[in-house]
This record gives C-alpha cells, sequence and structure tokens, in this order.
C-alpha cells in the first residue's frame, strides 16, 4: 500500500527539526531548467532523490475518485519492456529503492541508489515515470489490495469518523472525501483512468526535488535532466482553496464495541503566518506535547477518560484545520467532550503559563529533535522546504524562530486561533449522553 507524507505532516517534521549549521544546502538548476535542492554527502557511496508532484489525489476527476490513488501505486508495477516482476528484479539487481506514494497535495517518488549504480538506477527510474505500463494484471490485483483497505477502513471507528469530519469540514472540495476513493468509484476505474491520471498529475510544472548524499552539483543537473526532461510540460490545474465549515456542534454515529471514537476540529493557520511558530508551540501545549499537554493532564491524569488524547495543526494547500483525537468508553464520552470544550475555553481566555513555553520550546530545539539523520530524511526535508516557500538557511535559523516566540504572543494567539463556540466533535461508537446537533 501506498506510504503517505502530506504537506502539513511535512510541517510538522521542520517545526521538529534542529539547528543544522553544518548541513550546506545547494540550489541548483539543469541544463534543461529543473531546479533541485542538493546536501552533499560523500562519505558513503549512496544517493536519495526526492521527487513531489503538486496535487495528488486532489486531481481525482468527477466520478474518478480513487484514480490517483490506484495509479500511484501501478507506477511500479511494470515499465518500458518490463512487467511487474521484470521491473522489481531488475531494481533489486541494481540494490536500487523506489518508494511512490500519494496523498491530497501530492504524488511522491523516493529513491536510493549506491553512487556505482546510480546511472542505471535513474535510467530504470526514468521509465517508471515516463512508460508506466499499467498492465491488466497488475491493475487488478492493486485494485484488490486498495479494496480491501476501504474493506478494513469500514470496521474501524476512527477511519469512519475521519470520514465524516472530512466531510463536514471541507463539503464538496476533494478534501471533503478520502482519497483511496470508494468500493464502487474503485471498482469503476479502468486502465484507461489510470492513464488520464497519470497524465494529469506526473508533469513538470507540478514537480519539487531534492538531492542528498554522494553526488555534486555539477552531477545532478544532467541528472535531472535524463530523469525528467522529457516529462509533459503541464498536468492538471489543482483545486481552489476551500473554507473550512467551523459552526460549533456534534455528530454522533452508531458503532457497537466497549468504546467511541472522538475526533474534533477547529479551524487552523496558514504555515505562512507571522504567528505560525506561536500556534505550533501553542499547540505543542494544548495537546501536542504527549503527558506534559493540558488535555493529557485534565482528559488522562486527572480524570482517567483516556489512555491518550492528541492534537494537530494541518496546513494543506489548500486550507487548514486544527484537530485532535482520542477513544475513551462509552459512558465517559460525554464528560470527555466536556472537559476537552472547558480546557479550550479556558486556555483561550486565560493562556499558557511561562513553565509551559518554556519546557515547550525545549522539546522543540533540542529535547526530541527529528534529526537530519540519513540522505533519504534529508531529501525529504527539502522538498518540504520547498513546497513551503522557506529559504535553504532555514535548518540554521529554526531554533532561533521558536526562541524568538514570548509568551504574550503564545497568549494572544490563544485569544484568536482557539474558538471554544466553533469546536466540532465526531463521535462513532455507543456513547451515552451523547446526541447529534445536526
Amino acid at each position: 500500500m501506498i506510504r503517505r507524507l502530506t504537506r502539513a505532516a511535512v510541517a510538522l517534521i521542520l517545526l521538529a527539526l534542529p539547528a543544522a549549521a553544518e548541513i550546506k544546502i545547494q540550489e541548483v538548476t539543469s541544463p534543461g531548467g529543473i531546479k533541485a535542492w542538493l546536501v552533499e554527502e560523500h562519505g558513503i557511496p549512496f544517493t536519495a532523490l526526492e521527487i513531489r508532484f503538486l496535487g495528488g489525489t486532489s486531481l481525482d476527476r468527477p466520478g474518478k475518485r480513487g484514480e490517483v490513488n490506484l495509479m500511484t501505486a501501478l507506477i511500479e508495477e511494470g515499465s518500458g519492456d518490463l512487467d511487474s516482476q521484470g521491473f522489481a528484479a531488475a531494481r533489486d539487481n541494481l540494490a536500487a529503492d523506489f518508494r511512490f506514494r500519494a496523498d491530497e497535495d501530492g504524488v511522491g517518488v523516493s529513491a536510493k541508489m549506491l553512487t556505482e549504480n546510480r546511472d542505471q538506477a535513474v535510467a530504470l527510474l526514468h521509465t517508471a515515470l515516463t512508460k508506466p505500463r499499467f498492465d491488466t494484471d497488475a491493475v487488478e490485483r492493486v485494485r484488490g489490495q486498495v479494496l480491501s483497505g476501504l474493506a478494513s477502513d469500514a470496521k474501524d471507528p476512527g477511519a469512519i469518523g475521519g470520514k465524516i469530519l472530512r466531510a463536514r469540514a471541507y463539503g464538496d472540495h476533494p478534501y471533503g472525501t478520502v482519497g483511496d476513493g470508494t468500493v464502487d468509484s474503485v471498482k469503476g476505474l479502468s486502465r484507461d483512468d489510470m492513464v488520464t491520471a497519470f497524465a494529469n498529475t506526473v508533469a513538470r510544472d507540478h514537480i519539487f526535488v531534492a538531492a542528498a548524499g554522494d553526488i555534486s552539483a555539477a552531477e545532478l543537473g544532467p541528472l535531472l535532466d535524463r530523469l525528467l526532461g522529457d516529462l509533459p510540460t503541464k498536468g492538471a490545474a489543482e483545486p481552489g482553496r476551500v473554507e473550512i465549515n467551523v459552526k460549533a456542534g456534534v455528530v454522533q454515529q452508531d458503532f457497537p464495541g466497549p468504546q467511541s471514537s472522538i475526533q474534533f476540529y477547529q479551524g487552523g493557520i496558514k504555515f505562512s503566518d507571522k504567528d505560525y511558530f506561536a500556534a505550533s508551540i501553542l499547540n505543542e501545549i494544548l495537546g501536542g506535547n504527549g503527558f506534559s499537554s493540558r488535555l493529557m493532564d485534565q482528559v488522562r491524569e486527572k480524570r482517567g477518560l483516556t489512555y491518550g488524547i492528541d492534537t494537530g495543526l494541518a496546513a494543506y494547500d489548500h486550507a487548514e484545520i486544527l484537530t485532535g483525537s482520542l477513544d475513551t468508553s462509552n459512558d465517559k464520552a460525554a464528560e470527555a467532550i466536556q472537559v476537552i470544550r472547558d480546557v479550550w475555553a479556558d486556555v483561550a481566555k486565560n493562556g499558557v503559563t511561562q513553565k509551559e513555553l518554556d519546557d515547550t520550546k525545549t522539546y522543540m530545539t533540542g529535547a526530541y529533535p527529528l534529526r537530519f539523520d540519513g540522505n533519504g530524511n534529508i531529501a525529504s526535508i527539502l522538498v518540504g522546504m520547498q513546497i513551503l516557500g522557506l529559504p535553504s538557511d532555514y535548518p540554521t535559523n529554526r531554533n532561533k524562530r521558536v526562541e524568538a516566540v514570548t509568551l504574550a504572543d503564545v497568549n494572544r494567539v490563544a485569544g484568536t486561533l482557539l474558538t471554544p463556540d466553533k469546536l466540532f466533535f465526531v463521535v462513532v461508537g455507543k456513547a451515552a449522553g451523547v446526541k447529534s446537533t445536526e
């Protein structure tokens, strides 16, 4: 199945990065005009490439939900003269690793290769990105995998709640439905749909690229042209922005079992907003920082209503949202919802403490950092930085931006960002005392 890394997840990764002055980022332009970022590291004869095509499953056509997801999973199932087994054997013989994934905002390609086999690995990946076969047997096999996942989701209260939340928050925008599609839509997809989805998605006007490892700028430029230079110039247009439905309320969906899955949301904040760092610190204090968060303290530690509760800021390409989730026993669901509302209102009104701010800054700047711990991780981060419009010196200056946030900044943002009167809950289970308001 496809591994996912949304733009929102990229933003959270970047916020967790440590200062890394030793990472020197070069901006490279190929002879053919393809732009990329590069971090050279010649200690190991190994190179990682990260490619991202914007649009992702949001480019599904009306009535074809799931086509980009299915297409992406099929890219490695044969290309050019090689069927699925032949492609896998050729890749393995080169000791290369190719991963393809799709999410709401993009199709990602991750490639890792030894220096000695780099040219052959790039040539093989080029066939996958220009001549995918979409053989009938491969389409049917991967379709079966997707349908199996959908069947599993239909029995998962968390997945059910997520679908309800999407529909309620985003309406008829592509974000309003799951990119995997439905059983009916996936069953109806044809090979021709895969060809169209590929043409709509894999194009140069959608592309961001980065490399890390045993490769120089002089070598990377021509490589990019060989790999990506003959891709179509233009793909399908991305969908427009969606304004999230932020009216307060509750949807309760009956589901058998001793526990209820609860998800909640309100509007978020753009990554480009000057207050995003203050908002990210606020989120960590509210529900992002594990056992140290306000919600964990009030909902779990003081009342024993759940094993865990968390919140997260998501800055998608076309919308921003602040979400949270927990599981609780059916008889405690109503109390848990009320406690969440109370915490939301208290932080919005009274803010956070200096100790909470200091502890969270420590966490974000060094206590539990996500480090540049491999070429693949570095390449992925570089692509995320480009997509978010960050400068190449961001890793060096990131901690300074966190440290610059004051208590007054966080509490001001708490008063404007947190909207307890617009908090919406989705409850899946036999929750006692919880009724739908719409």
